[in-house]
Formats: C-alpha cells, structure tokens, sequence
C-alpha cells in the first residue's frame, strides 16, 4: 500500500512554520513523506473564496529548500521534498490534495483576519480531495482535542480521526453534539427529554470507540447551542477542533456552515476531515 504526502502549503512566515513543524511531527509517527508547497501569492484561485493579492512575505531564507534542509535535522526520518508552483497558492494545494493524506497549511493567530493565509486556508478546506489541517495558536500542554458531532456519515469520520490524534498525543477527547431546538425538532417542553436522549445516544456511540482506543479519556458533550458557536467557544481551550464535511461532491461545496466558521474564527487548529483521510 502506498503512504500518500503530507503536503504542507509554505510561504515563509510564522503560521507556515508552526503549520510545517505540525507536519513534520505528524509524518514521523505515520511514516508519511512530506512534500513542502510553495506557490505564488494568492491572485484569483479557482474557488468560491475571493481575496485581493497580498505581497509575498519573506526573504531567501524563508524558501522550501531551506526548511527542507532545517527538517533533515530536525526530523531526520521524514523524507521530505520540495515544489515550487506557479499555480495560485490555493489552487496548487487543491490540485496536490489528490495525491496527499492531508493538506496543512497555517493561519494567523487572531480569529476571523482575513489576510492571505486565511484566505487560501478557507479556498482549501472547501476544495481538497483530502483531509484539511489548519494550524493556528500555541496550545498549552495537555489541552484537549474536540470533536463536533452529528449523526451524519461524515461525523463517524471526524471522530475516527480525533481518537487517533487524542491517542497519539495522550490528551483527553471532548466529542460535543450541539443543536439548536429548532433545528432539533424539540418544544420547550420537551427539550430535557430530547437532550438525555442525545446524552445517551453519544454515550452508547463512545462506548464503540472506547474500545478501539481505550487509553482515551473521552468526554461527551450535549449542548443546546449553534453548533458553530459551541465548537468556536470550545476552540479556546483546545489543541485541534475536527468536524467533518457535509459531502457534497461539487465544487466548492464541499464546506459546510459549520466548518466554515470554524476556520475563519476557531481560536485553535481545526481538521476537516473526508471521508478515507
């Protein structure tokens, strides 16, 4: 069986660092290469998400081969190549995506800024033919992985992919099912009935998994709340945020309301994951 890419998009600043030094760590524990993307700055990708060019950041020293020379010895296991595009940097990583385990790619720090990276970060989530990591924050030691779910094919997939992360790093799981009553079906009156029926249904559902990753501390949690909303607030003491897609199969169609939002405004990383990441 061949191990597919981990293919980082790279363009010499900050976020792209800390996004490949997640990459780097993620192909020493899977075996997979990765390849390192660089590509001009954004102009007009070939995505619904339109940004005006920014100017390119860095300096000589910020080139892929220089960081693929620093990861020999850093991480002297992983191989690692370069590939210097001269597609718009969204539509290079989308068009690598089909060859790749996982795209990751930076975004800056502060929630909701809408520069270059954030730009591209979105027009690649919704476009991927793989799983999408978005790498963002300094997350303290320990802090949790949440995972959003539903009762969708596409939530079994996320969850799939939080309980690997959580067992390979040790940290607790907190696997939140958010919904608004209207959205839910339930009165006013009926809502304490509907919620212990959903407590009970993630609790049988974890049961399963905790039995594939028993070193897991997994945690429900049932919310009455935008599911964009619970999940963003929970970002803020979390290490990684994993929700799935909606699967659709057009173009750019692909990200749902609640992923969007995630990666524009997450104060964490997120993972949005498809289905055979």
């Amino acid at each position: 069986m061949t191990v597919k890419n981990i293919i980082v998009g790279y363009d010499g600043s900050p976020s792209a660092r800390r996004a490949a030094r997640w990459a780097l760590d993620e192909a020493t524990r899977t075996g997979s290469p990765v390849e390192l993307c660089s590509a001009p700055s954004l102009a007009g990708p070939l995505t619904p998400v339109m940004c005006r060019p920014h100017p390119a950041p860095g300096t000589a020293a910020d080139t892929v081969g220089d960081l693929a020379a620093s990861a020999a010895v850093s991480h002297p296991a992983v191989a690692v190549h370069t590939l210097e595009s001269t597609e718009t940097a969204a539509d290079a990583l989308i068009a690598r995506s089909a060859d790749g385990s996982l795209v990751v790619l930076g975004k800056h720090d502060r929630p909701a800024t809408t520069g270059r990276l954030g730009c591209v970060a979105v027009g690649v989530a919704a476009n991927a033919h793989c799983s999408v990591v978005i790498v963002r924050g300094h997350p303290a030691p320990g802090y949790p992985i949440v995972a959003g779910v539903d009762h969708s094919e596409a939530a079994m997939h996320a969850l799939a992919f939080a309980f690997e992360q959580a067992a390979a790093h040790d940290v607790p799981l907190i696997v939140l099912r958010a919904w608004l009553p209207s959205s839910g079906g339930a009165r006013a009156g009926s809502l304490p009935a509907v919620l212990a029926e959903e407590r009970r249904r993630l609790a049988d559902l974890l049961d399963g998994w905790r039995e594939k990753f028993p070193s897991v501390d997994a945690r429900p949690v049932v919310v009455v709340e935008h599911p964009a909303r619970a999940l963003a607030d929970a970002s803020r003491d979390a290490q990684l945020v994993v929700v799935g897609t909606r699967g659709n199969v057009f173009r750019g169609t692909l990200l749902g309301s609640v992923s969007r939002h995630l990666v524009q405004h997450a104060a964490s990383s997120v993972a949005v994951v498809r289905d055979g990441w």
